[in-house]
Parts: C-alpha cells; structure tokens; sequence
C-alpha cells in the first residue's frame, strides 16, 4: 500500500476513534445519556464508558503520532479531537439516538 493511502487510512481510523470517544464520554454523563436512552446508566456502565471514551482519544493520538512527527500530530490529533466533539455535540443536538449505536449493550 502507498504511503499516501496508508497515512490517509491511520487519520480516518484516528478522527473516528476521535468520534468513538467523544460519543462514549457525552453518552457517560447522565443529562446525554437520558437523551440517548430515555435513563441515566448505571454507576458501573458510566464508568466503562468514561474509559472507552479516554481509550478512544488516547487511541487517536497513537494513530496520529504514527503517521506525523509528534509537532504535527498533536496539531491533527487537537484538530481531529474538535471536529468529533462538534460531530457529537450536534448529533445529541438533532438526533441523539444515533449514538445509541456507540454503546448498543446498554
């Protein structure tokens, strides 16, 4: 695979790890999750889905800092970051149960 396809393909897996945790750490607290659901999650689902949310940043920087240099992709990875909170925060803004599908156990 080229370069340019591989390095393509890590920054569209990073932005939608971006999008995966910013969605588990919205539907984690109670005010988004009662939206989502129609009920707030329990103590122990909260807390499952506050770590999905941070694994699915930390996952993002990982495939960011493994296409750029560190300067860069920090750069994209805050860039990548905003774009997926906005993503998130417009879709619990107009159709949150779609992010049911991030969380379907719940």
């Amino acid at each position: 695979m080229p370069d340019a396809v591989l390095a393509t393909c890590l920054l569209l897996a990073a932005w939608l790890a971006s999008v995966a945790g910013m969605g588990w750490l919205a539907v984690s607290m109670p005010v988004h999750a009662q939206r989502v659901w129609e009920r707030a999650p329990s103590s122990v689902m909260a807390r499952l889905l506050r770590w999905l949310g941070v694994a699915g940043i930390v996952a993002a920087l990982g495939l960011c800092l493994a296409v750029d240099h560190a300067s860069m992709a920090a750069l994209v990875w805050v860039m990548s970051s905003t774009a997926a909170s906005l993503l998130v925060a417009f879709t619990l803004a107009w159709r949150p149960r779609w992010l049911r599908m991030l969380a379907p156990w719940v």
